[in-house]
C-alpha cells in the first residue's frame, strides 16, 4: 500500500515539474522577446496616462474614426429593407442641408436588406458624391450598423436618423446649431407628436423611458427616438454591443457628456412596416441591467461582487460557528440539519462571488490598459502646460 502511494506521488509530482517547466520554457522563448522588442514596451504606462491629460478631447478636431475630419456633418443611416424610401431619404436630407452651408456626406448602412436596397443603394452612391454605401454581410441588428456608421463617419459632428422617412431631416440643422451653441455632446430629438399606435408604440414606449430613465439617471422623453446629433469625439468613445443602441444617451452619460433634448417632427410611416414589436421587451430590460452595472461598476467591479461575497462568507461562518457549538458544546446532532448545508453553501457562494470580484478587476484593467483606455475623459485643460 504504502509502495503504492508512493508512486502514484511520484508520477504526479513529475507531471507537475514537466507542466512548469514547459511553461516557463514557452514563456522565454515567445512571450518574453515580444514584451522586449516590442516598441510598446519601452513606453510605461504612465506616460501614456500624462500624455493624454494634456489633450482636451472636447476640443478634438477628429471625426469619430479617429481621422481627419472631411466634412462638418456625418448623417449615418441604417437601411434594413427600405428599398421604397431611399431615394426620398437621400433627397430628403440633402436639400435639408444644401441651404445651410454645412460640408456633409451621407452614411446609409445596409443591414442585410432582401428587398433591393443593396443595388439601389450601389447605384445612388455611384451617382452622388454626398453618398457612402456601406454593406454588410448579413444582417446583424440595428446596434453593429450603426456602430459601422459610426466608424465610417469623418465629420465633426455625426447625426443618426432612421431610414423609414419617419424622422424629419429638416430637424438635423436644428439639432447641430444646438450642439454648437448649447456646447453639448449629444442632443437627443424627442418625438413630441409621435403618430405611431397607441397601444403598440406609444404606451411601451413611455413606460420604457420612464424605467429606463430611473436606472440610469438619464431623463429622457425618448430613448428611442433615433434622431440625435453627435459629437465626433463623444461617437469615438462609443463602443457598441449587443442591441444597446436604444442606451446610446445613457453610455454618453457613462463617458462623461453633456446631454440635452429637443422637440423634433415625426411623420407616419409611408412604405412597408415597423420592424419593432413589443417581443424586444426582454432584450431592453437586459441591455437596461447591464447599463445600470456599467454605470455603477464598470471599473470597479470588486465593490458588488466582494460585498455580496463577504456578507454570504459572513453569514455562512456565523452559522457555522452556531452550529460547531451545538455540536461540541451541547452534545447535539446536527448531521440532519437544514442549517448545515445552507452554512456549506453560504459559505461556497461568498467564495465564489469574491472569486469573481478579483477576476472582474483584472479582465476590467486588461481591458482598459490593452487598449490604452483610461478610466477618465476630459474636456478640457485650462492653463500653461508645465513639464
Amino acid at each position: 500500500m504504502r509502495q503504492w502511494v508512493h508512486s502514484r506521488f511520484g508520477v504526479w509530482g513529475l507531471c507537475l515539474g514537466l507542466r512548469v517547466y514547459y511553461q516557463e520554457t514557452l514563456y522565454k522563448a515567445f512571450i518574453y522577446p515580444v514584451h522586449l522588442h516590442s516598441p510598446s514596451a519601452a513606453i510605461p504606462m504612465t506616460s501614456f496616462v500624462q500624455s493624454k491629460a494634456h489633450l482636451p478631447q472636447a476640443q478634438s478636431v477628429n471625426g469619430a474614426n479617429g481621422a481627419a475630419p472631411t466634412c462638418k456633418i456625418s448623417i449615418v443611416v441604417p437601411i434594413y429593407n427600405e428599398v421604397e424610401s431611399l431615394p426620398r431619404l437621400v433627397d430628403a436630407i440633402a436639400q435639408a442641408l444644401q441651404p445651410t452651408g454645412f460640408s456633409y456626406e451621407i452614411v446609409c448602412v445596409d443591414d442585410g436588406s432582401s428587398d433591393g436596397s443593396v443595388d439601389l443603394l450601389r447605384q445612388l452612391a455611384t451617382a452622388r458624391t454626398d453618398l457612402r454605401a456601406v454593406v454588410l454581410r448579413r444582417n446583424y441588428g440595428q446596434t453593429a450598423a450603426m456602430a459601422a456608421g459610426f466608424h465610417h463617419a469623418q465629420g465633426a459632428v455625426v447625426v443618426t436618423m432612421d431610414g423609414d422617412l419617419q424622422n424629419d431631416p429638416a430637424d438635423i440643422p436644428i439639432l447641430v446649431q444646438e450642439l454648437e451653441d448649447g456646447g453639448y455632446d449629444l442632443v437627443s430629438g424627442w418625438r413630441k407628436q409621435r403618430q405611431d399606435d397607441a397601444l403598440t408604440r406609444l404606451l411601451p414606449s413611455k413606460l420604457a423611458n420612464l424605467l429606463i430613465g430611473s436606472v440610469t439617471g438619464v431623463k429622457l422623453h425618448d430613448y428611442g427616438c433615433s434622431l440625435k446629433a453627435y459629437r465626433a469625439d463623444l461617437v469615438k468613445d462609443l463602443n457598441l454591443y449587443g442591441e444597446l443602441h436604444r442606451f446610446l444617451p445613457a453610455l454618453a452619460f457613462i463617458e462623461g457628456a453633456r446631454i440635452a433634448e429637443l422637440p423634433v417632427r415625426h411623420h407616419a410611416r409611408q412604405f412597408g412596416c415597423s420592424k419593432y414589436g413589443l417581443g424586444r421587451t426582454f432584450r431592453v430590460l437586459m441591455d437596461l441591467s447591464t447599463i445600470a452595472f456599467m454605470k455603477k461598476f464598470l471599473t470597479k467591479p470588486m465593490h458588488v461582487f466582494g460585498l455580496f461575497g463577504l456578507l454570504s462568507l459572513f453569514a455562512g461562518t456565523a452559522l457555522g460557528l452556531y452550529l460547531t457549538f451545538l455540536k461540541f458544546g451541547l452534545g447535539q446532532a446536527i448531521g440532519d440539519r437544514p442549517l448545515l448545508i445552507l452554512a456549506v453553501v453560504l459559505f461556497i457562494t461568498g467564495v465564489q462571488l469574491f472569486s469573481f470580484g478579483l477576476l472582474a478587476e483584472l479582465l476590467m484593467r486588461t481591458y482598459h490598459e490593452s487598449q490604452n483606455r483610461p478610466i477618465y475623459r476630459i474636456r478640457e485643460v485650462v492653463g500653461r502646460d508645465e513639464d
